[in-house]
């Protein structure tokens, strides 16, 4: 897939955040986009831009699977999810321990599960959104500390990462001729609502602001850079066998697969 242009793409929870500016990259390169989204905030101003918006929740594998059926997209990019309640361990119940599980990571199950089963068209490309949390355990520079008060979130996310490669496994066995890829932010972004959550949870544990708790990470990263790499990603031959890319301010497309 080396253009956007009229390929159908189909974007869960794309009417905000990451998933909006997804939405621009891919209008702006011409493709014939579709939004999922949960609730109806943005959703007009989705049509206005030129994309198809349908109100509904990913988590339904019923309505997952008409979707892909009926607009068979070259490219489904598995966004949607909830931020998850923020407190230490002790503080938990079960039900916000699974919140993430419960929506990213079952949303991420039925979408995978609908891609497989369209099937979507060969060649077609499945990304599922994860997030740099899922490497908390990976890599030593990533504290176990800094992920204190955010439940199952890294855990669900590292688990979204292997599901790509379990779908991998399925895709090559059946033939499907269709690849999936895993989106890996490296860095907390206090322009979306999860990443503004997540600074100010820390902050007032910490006694500081969010501003100063984001200053940490660096430069951040916009959604507009991520869209249009999300893009790239999508068009570049470069980046069509990996499965696994991180994205930080102003830096190449990372892969990370081992």
């Amino acid at each position: 897939m080396q253009t956007l242009q009229n390929q159908t793409v189909l974007i869960t929870g794309g009417n905000r955040g990451f998933g909006l500016a997804m939405v621009e990259a891919c209008l702006r390169r011409q493709a014939k986009v579709t939004v999922l989204a949960r609730d109806s905030d943005g959703l007009g101003a989705i049509e206005r831009l030129g994309a198809q918006a349908v109100q509904g929740d990913a988590t339904d594998a019923m309505l997952m699977d008409r979707l892909v059926r009926d607009l068979q997209p070259r490219a489904l990019i598995l966004n949607a999810g909830a931020t998850p309640w923020m407190g230490p361990i002790d503080e938990q119940s079960f039900e916000s321990f699974s919140i993430v599980w419960n929506n990213d990571v079952k949303a991420t199950l039925h979408g995978i599960q609908a891609a497989l089963k369209a099937p979507m068209p060969k060649g077609g490309r499945v990304l599922l959104a994860s997030s740099g949390a899922a490497l908390v355990l990976s890599l030593p520079a990533i504290h176990p500390e800094g992920m204190r008060l955010s439940g199952g979130y890294m855990g669900a996310k590292r688990m979204i990462w292997l599901m790509a490669h379990n779908a991998n496994s399925v895709a090559r066995t059946r033939g499907l001729g269709l690849h999936f890829q895993v989106l890996l932010p490296l860095q907390l972004v206090g322009a979306t609502g999860l990443g503004r959550a997540v600074a100010n949870a820390y902050a007032e544990r910490e006694g500081t602001t969010a501003e100063d708790h984001l200053a940490r990470y660096g430069a951040p990263l916009l959604p507009e850079q991520y869209g249009e790499d999300v893009a790239t990603l999508l068009t570049d031959p470069r980046y069509a066998d990996g499965v696994a890319y991180g994205f930080r301010r102003d830096t190449p497309i990372a892969p990370l697969d081992v």
